[in-house]
């Protein structure tokens, strides 16, 4: 077990409530899927140490998960900075410091100017930003702050997105805000060598 500040019923070889898999005990897709996260050139940005791994726990979670996570994130169609900046407000409506850590530097890499990634980090107005940014942000907000989407705002989402990627817009940053609930249950643990910068009140 880790010590020092680490809780005491955390895994040092998984950083977080469950050790980490045994790869000799999976099936060869449980395997494959394994190896995926441990290779450093795969989507993973926070291979072994993250949510992931936990889903490894459960072959079938584990399946059908990366499969929607990969659909969202690369076959969906969406552009990487919109797919970020969604990312990130999930992100940071649930006080997610791991997903922000493991996000912010691609929302950076994909073009999310640092003025916007500030309004989100910090809750502030979206005054000044674009008709596309400010749509993004202020549909999580309302969605996650008051769980329902008002008539006008779903209206410019639907002309936006149209409908269809209006319904993966709306479950990708579902199944990031799903994701955060995760972590947090099963207390993962910060890695090091991500970025620790948002600003949560723990609990």
């Amino acid at each position: 077990m880790a010590d020092g500040d680490t809780p005491a019923d955390i895994y040092a070889d998984s950083f977080c409530r469950l050790p980490m898999p045994d790869r000799e005990t999976m099936d060869d897709r449980s395997k494959a899927a394994y190896d995926r996260l441990a290779d450093p050139n795969t989507q993973s940005r926070v291979g072994l140490q993250g949510p992931g791994t936990i889903q490894l726990h459960s072959n079938k979670v584990s399946e059908h998960s990366s499969g929607l996570n990969r659909y969202l994130r690369t076959e969906a169609g969406f552009d990487e900075d919109v797919l970020e900046l969604a990312i990130l407000v999930a992100a940071r409506e649930m006080d997610s410091k791991f997903e922000w850590a493991a996000h912010e530097p691609a929302a950076i890499d994909a073009g999310v100017p640092a003025e916007t990634i500030d309004v989100v980090r910090f809750k502030k107005p979206t005054d000044g930003l674009s008709e596309t940014e400010t749509l993004i942000i202020e549909f999580g907000r309302q969605l996650f702050r008051e769980r329902r989407i008002d008539a006008d705002r779903y209206a410019a989402a639907r002309a936006l997105f149209g409908d269809k990627r209006l319904v993966d817009f709306v479950i990708l940053i579902t199944q990031y805000s799903a994701t955060a609930l995760v972590l947090r249950a099963f207390d993962m643990q910060p890695k090091a060598s991500l970025d620790y910068n948002l600003p949560v009140e723990e609990v």
